[in-house]
């Protein structure tokens, strides 16, 4: 190849790869938000869980 077509190369690859590495990373961040939303949602379910006392009915004590 020609020293042209290396320099063009050289200054057209990043170009190219920059709008496309920033893609990735907002993708990444959204995958990465919605499995820590997850989780915490998980995890509150389990605790309310935990955290339920058992049923009593009102019709049960004194009246």
């Amino acid at each position: 190849m020609e020293w042209q077509i290396i320099v063009a190369l050289v200054l057209i690859i990043p170009v190219l790869l920059i709008p496309v590495a920033y893609v990735w990373y907002l993708n990444i961040g959204g995958l990465y938000a919605v499995m820590k939303q997850a989780r915490a949602r998980r995890l509150l379910s389990e605790n309310k869980k935990r955290e339920m006392p058992a049923f009593v009915s009102h019709f049960e004590g004194k009246h």
